[in-house]
């Protein structure tokens, strides 16, 4: 296998793995998670915010009553020590049914192999909860990748107040340390979408990675309650640069039914791209903890 078709299989299962229900769907996760290196935060995989195309994505909560369609852009710019600038765009299309099921579209370009080929790399995902599946499609040879989505029941009121405790623990004990600055921006009109703004800032003191001066965090999230998305989000660390993340062209319209459905003329394998048949994965439930 070369190496582009390396490249875009692991970009693709990446999406798979992650795709099923957008993550912008659900209500927004505690400040800790987000600055954790959980969804939208810094971490090991810092960068995967502009690979998937739009703000994070994950299993979860399904959104149904609320459809629309939409276009993401993700930017990220950093500079290096010597001066040199790097810069990374990645664009996608969004849909979400009445029922919950969802579609993203999302071309990557500008990078790695991707670079090399010449042109942009657009890959499709779609999730179904209806049918309880979810598949990346394979342009290129007419393929669809897909999985089974295994769903736990849904939390106890009593799982749901003993997570909220914990990060609302979690998240005033940073506060008192001086470590986490959560601000509250307002309501503000976004792209023609009204939309909460909330500012969290996270400070690593110095010697705690090794850094001999402090370096501040800031992560800044616009959430529309009413369509349960992520309008605009932008995060600023030193360490990745900043990475900005838009959604526009918003139409409340029931997208086409055919946009949530495998091709008549693609084959459908199961599993994920080079995972075989046993590719069926398990969808955590909203109040498991974060894989380290």
């Amino acid at each position: 296998m070369n190496r582009k078709c390396l490249a875009c299989t692991a970009l693709a299962a990446a999406l798979l793995v992650g795709v099923g229900t957008m993550r912008a769907q659900d209500a927004p996760p505690a400040p800790d998670v987000m600055m954790h290196g959980g969804p939208g935060g810094p971490g090991p995989f810092g960068d995967h915010v502009e690979l998937m195309g739009f703000e994070g994505l994950h299993g979860g909560k399904v959104v149904k009553g609320a459809p629309f369609s939409a276009t993401a852009a993700t930017e990220t710019t950093q500079t290096l020590p010597d001066g040199t600038s790097i810069h990374r765009t990645t664009s996608s299309n969004l849909y979400r049914d009445s029922q919950g099921r969802s579609r993203s579209e999302v071309t990557l370009s500008g990078f790695g192999p991707l670079q090399a080929s010449g042109k942009p790399h657009t890959m499709v995902s779609i999730s179904d909860p209806v049918a309880g599946t979810r598949s990346v499609l394979d342009a290129d040879h007419k393929v669809a990748h897909q999985m089974a989505i295994h769903r736990h029941g849904p939390p106890t009121a009593e799982q749901e107040q003993a997570f909220e405790q914990r990060m609302q623990a979690r998240l005033q004990k940073e506060e008192a340390s001086g470590a986490v600055k959560k601000e509250s921006l307002g309501t503000q009109t976004i792209n023609g979408v009204s939309a909460e703004g909330t500012r969290i800032t996270r400070t690593i003191a110095a010697g705690q990675i090794g850094n001999d001066k402090p370096i501040q965090i800031v992560f800044e999230r616009w959430y529309s309650n009413d369509l349960q998305v992520v309008v605009k989000s932008t995060r600023t660390d030193p360490r990745f640069g900043t990475t900005t993340y838009t959604l526009s062209s918003v139409q409340r319209t029931e997208p086409a039914a055919s946009l949530f459905t495998v091709p008549a003329d693609y084959t459908v394998q199961q599993g994920g791209p080079g995972r075989g048949a046993r590719g069926a994965m398990r969808v955590p439930p909203p109040d498991a903890p974060a894989a380290p």
